[in-house]
């Protein structure tokens, strides 16, 4: 079992060099995960990255070099590769999404996360220059369209929430189910799925009182105009369920 592709070859504890070579403009994260995956295969790996996670690296520019035996390199490769690939593209779309709104808006991922891969994507994007949303169930209380449906009271349920020590966030897709929760205490409340119209006038409603964020197909063409609103943080799903992998390539010599 194992790689049986690289075990054909002679001499594979041989130490040779490889370098990752950055195949497009953008921005890099998961260098220490990638590093761990060749150190993993082979302890004798000395990883020596030439770019921070969190810092932008130009097209054909060395990402990091490594000296490692033969089957370490080969071994490892893709896994390692992976890793960089996949956290690089989710810091890269969500800086794009950053530069596009500037730092009056917070741009936010969601828990719309591959298993057992969250704490890469939510720390890729922190790298981007993103917001994490809560890690998991218990971090904040965020009650959703299902939750008011099964509760049959969106009042009730916030005045139960608002007596919990967590952070507490309301979705609300109408001006009806907000004037329902207008004065009661909490933290944010998510507008979920609006147009830029209603937006604004629940907003206006709103009056700075409390924390303000848009979900719903927020994408590069429309996030600047959603930004234009007011709104505090703009959360987006799509920065670590649809991202687009990193270009990369691992070269020997």
């Amino acid at each position: 079992m194992g790689d049986i592709t690289t075990k054909l070859i002679k001499f594979s504890n041989k130490k040779i060099k490889a370098k990752i070579i950055a195949k497009q403009n953008g921005v890099i994260a998961g260098i220490e995960f990638c590093k761990q995956a060749f150190r993993l295969i082979g302890k004798e790996t000395i990883f020596k990255s030439k770019i921070k996670d969190g810092k932008s690296v130009k097209k054909n520019k060395v990402i990091a070099e490594i000296l490692a035996n033969t089957k370490t390199i080969l071994t490892a490769e893709r896994t390692a590769l992976n890793f960089l690939n996949h956290a690089s593209g989710i810091a890269t779309i969500t800086n794009s999404l950053v530069e596009k709104v500037g730092k009056k808006t917070k741009i936010c991922c969601t828990r719309k996360t591959t298993p057992n891969l969250r704490l890469l994507e939510k720390y890729a994007v922190k790298k981007g220059g993103g917001f994490n949303h809560r890690y998991n169930l218990s971090d904040e209380i965020l009650i959703k369209d299902n939750h008011i449906k099964a509760s049959n009271d969106i009042k009730k349920i916030v005045l139960r929430a608002s007596k919990s020590k967590k952070v507490v966030t309301v979705e609300i897709e109408n001006i009806a189910q907000l004037k329902k929760i207008l004065g009661l205490k909490f933290k944010r409340i998510l507008f979920d799925n609006m147009s830029i119209s209603l937006l604004k006038k629940c907003l206006k409603l709103c009056n700075k009182k409390y924390e303000t964020e848009y979900s719903g197909n927020a994408n590069l063409g429309n996030i600047k105009k959603i930004s234009r609103t007011g709104i505090n943080r703009i959360s987006v799903g799509a920065i670590t369920h649809s991202s687009k992998t990193f270009d990369t390539s691992l070269l020997l010599g």
